[in-house]
């Protein structure tokens, strides 16, 4: 994982191990999903006290990570030939 993403948590007994901040029992997707929808960040921070701008911040970081894209490059397999029985 990135040295930048260091609030972004995984634990299989918080939330089934999916990505949370800081061990907390909020979601990555959660945070996302209000930042999405147009919620202000002042906004997620008085609903969730708990958090602070860094960790909303870590979130947009995380799903800009997992959205980066990759190329991958695929060797050509060689066409198999038919036979022809008779």
């Amino acid at each position: 994982m990135l040295k930048q993403l260091d609030r972004i948590t995984f634990d299989p007994k918080i939330m089934t191990g999916k990505a949370c901040i800081r061990g907390m029992r909020i979601p990555v997707s959660l945070i996302l999903n209000l930042v999405a929808n147009g919620k202000p960040n002042q906004e997620i921070l008085e609903e969730y006290p708990d958090l602070e701008l860094e960790d909303i911040k870590q979130c947009l970081f995380y799903a800009a990570w997992l959205a980066e894209e990759r190329v991958i490059p695929i060797e050509k397999k060689q066409e198999l030939q038919r036979f022809s029985f008779q």
